[in-house]
């Protein structure tokens, strides 16, 4: 029984590490654009309208990154829980 606690206790660890993962994908490009813009207007004299369309352009590729990484993510989880069913089921067996 302490097993089943311990896994469950690993698992929401897991969840926690990709959601948290998933969080930092999606903020760093927003970030770095504020940033980028930022420099540009400041120091190249660009004009202030450049703020947008960088922060978009960082808005976009963050949510591809965030749906990329929690694809993947996910894949191995279930990957990860097949292969220990198939051990628990050749531990049963013997």
């Amino acid at each position: 029984m302490a097993g089943k606690g311990y896994k469950r206790f690993v698992g929401a660890l897991y969840v926690l590490n990709i959601v948290s993962q998933a969080i930092f994908s999606l903020a760093m490009p927003i970030a770095i654009g504020v940033l980028i813009s930022y420099l540009l207007v400041r120091f190249a004299s660009a004009p202030t309208w450049i703020y947008a369309p960088i922060i978009l352009l960082g808005a976009l590729s963050g949510l591809v990154s965030m749906v990329r990484f929690v694809l993947a993510a996910t894949a191995g989880l279930e990957r990860l829980e097949s292969e220990q069913d198939s051990k628990d089921k050749d531990n049963g067996k013997q």
